[in-house]
């Protein structure tokens, strides 16, 4: 069995100045609050421990970096135990929303409680223990369909070219993590991300999202610039930011909220398209107020 090893705590201080303005109304669409035992257990095929990751903390994480809004997904260690989260989204109910990780066959009610404590979505993960993989994605498409989610995919973009056309007949949105979470040494010619472009043009949804996780080359992470251009130059309606706070499994170091806020500043140069991703899009998906900035 591989090493489960521990993961270095987030930066303690993410706020900071920026390379530009971060719109009013803003919304990070990808971060996770994390639970310890015994309350809350981990599950033992997991493939990292992390330190704890308190609601308060990413509340203070959202002030520092002026987003006004928030969008938690459940978290690979805690399996399909939505409980913190839940919680969390129910102490929060303007502020935020969730994606939770569930079997098949939930019992109708407790379906419903999801809904009204504030998920939108589903995730489906391959990538690390404690997910739910793609074998059942029709099953969990048409639940999502039926109780008005979208379905959002944690996959490594390299291996979608055999699949794309299976997921392009799902009957809901789909939402794809990290620009497709696949090194940039690829390169933006390779078939998987052209998969994912096609994806995304054809009226899906991407996270300009985990610089840190993409990045062959670290710090400032501009070898990503390339492939969040080519994601927004496809559908700049449809492009999220998110911090994946609190950046868990970042074997190099945390990086800095405000370093991946700035990579912005290039990877989505016009203000207006910048807005967009930050404020417009998110809101419309995720059923923020259309007020920007309400809490």
């Amino acid at each position: 069995m591989p090493e489960i090893r521990d993961c270095p705590a987030p930066d303690p201080h993410p706020g900071g100045p920026t390379r530009y303005a971060v719109p009013a109304g803003a919304v990070d669409t990808h971060a996770h609050v994390i639970g310890l035992p015994p309350d809350y257990p981990l599950v033992p095929d997991r493939s990292y421990t992390p330190p704890a990751a308190p609601a308060e903390a990413y509340c203070a994480m959202l002030d520092g970096t002026g987003m006004a809004n928030g969008v938690l997904v459940q978290v690979s260690v805690h399996g399909t135990d939505n409980r913190l989260m839940v919680e969390t989204l129910r102490a929060h109910r303007q502020r935020l929303r969730g994606i939770a990780v569930i079997p098949l066959g939930l019992p109708d009610a407790e379906l419903a409680a999801l809904k009204e404590a504030g998920v939108v979505g589903l995730r489906l993960n391959v990538l690390f223990g404690g997910g739910v993989g793609l074998d059942a994605v029709e099953a969990y498409g048409a639940l999502a369909r039926e109780m008005g989610w979208h379905l959002q995919f944690l996959l490594d973009a390299r291996d979608l070219p055999p699949i794309a056309g299976r997921l392009s007949r799902l009957p809901v949105p789909l939402v794809f993590d990290h620009m497709g979470h696949m090194p940039t040494s690829a390169g933006v010619d390779h078939p998987g991300f052209q998969a994912l472009l096609g994806l995304v043009a054809d009226g899906n949804w991407v996270k300009l999202s985990g610089a840190f996780r993409d990045s062959v080359t670290g710090p400032p992470y501009a070898d990503t610039i390339p492939f969040a251009r080519a994601l927004n130059a496809a559908a700049p309606e449809r492009c999220l930011w998110g911090s994946d706070w609190p950046h868990v499994a970042a074997w190099d170091g945390p990086p800095r909220t405000t370093t991946l806020l700035n990579l912005m500043a290039d990877w989505v140069p016009d203000d207006e398209r910048r807005r967009l991703v930050f404020v417009d899009n998110p809101r419309r998906l995720y059923g923020f107020a259309e007020a920007a900035g309400v809490r």
